[in-house]
């Protein structure tokens, strides 16, 4: 069994794949902002709890040192991601977006990713099968962004489907410099969760089968994809 770290971890997402993985029995950290809530969720779910914020260099680098001295570790799911909608849980749209919120979306989805990444990417190293999946989203599908018959042709905001854009590219450079790793992006498809106010059409139960499946995938699986439940996702 492996040991996996989810970032983003006390809820939605995080929390269904971390659920998914303990029953499978595996051991899990959960990667959580907030502590009293991470201890929360570490204690409905068996889970040890390690204390992150992706946005943080401190709080990464102190995650990565605990999860050294507790035995290592063989899967990263880098899950935490926001989607900066505007007032009444608007979708900022490209004539209202500014720099600014372009940063604090790439601060966690993009610069976030890396950070923890770069962090754990020695413990990844000394473990027999290592795996990075990057929660992705369609949304950053250039292909699926210019096709009027995608539902995805028809989202007007600018943020959050750029960062997720650069996710895929990390993923793909990530998977090519490091052959002896697995290294996916997945697409859990439009989930009824906090970062899109509840507007999910599907159950994280649902969203998480494929962020589980990839982070059980064997050394001889696939990498440097992009996979939904229904398949590979165009780029």
């Amino acid at each position: 069994m492996s040991t996996i770290l989810i970032t983003g971890a006390n809820k939605g997402l995080g929390y269904e794949t971390a659920r998914q993985l303990i029953a499978a029995g595996h051991t899990v950290y959960l990667g959580c902002r907030d502590p009293q809530r991470g201890q929360d969720a570490a204690q409905r779910l068996n889970a040890r709890l390690v204390q992150l914020d992706v946005t943080d260099d401190d709080s990464v680098s102190a995650a990565a040192h605990l999860v050294e001295e507790m035995g290592g570790l063989d899967v990263l799911v880098n899950n935490a991601g926001v989607e900066g909608r505007g007032d009444g849980n608007a979708i900022i749209a490209a004539e209202d977006v500014t720099a600014e919120m372009m940063r604090e979306v790439f601060d966690t989805n993009v610069f976030g990713l890396v950070r923890v990444t770069h962090a754990f990417l020695p413990l990844l190293q000394r473990s027999s099968a290592p795996v990075i999946v990057n929660v992705s989203s369609s949304l950053g599908s250039v292909t699926l962004a210019e096709s009027p018959e995608s539902p995805t042709f028809f989202y007007p905001g600018v943020a959050y489907p750029a960062s997720k854009s650069a996710v895929n590219m990390i993923t793909v450079q990530f998977a090519k410099q490091f052959p002896t790793m697995r290294v996916n992006a997945v697409e859990p498809g439009y989930t009824d969760t906090d970062l899109n106010g509840h507007t999910g059409t599907q159950t994280v139960e649902e969203g998480a089968r494929i962020i589980v499946e990839m982070a059980r995938t064997p050394s001889d699986g696939p990498t440097g994809g992009d996979f939904s439940a229904h398949g590979p996702v165009p780029w």
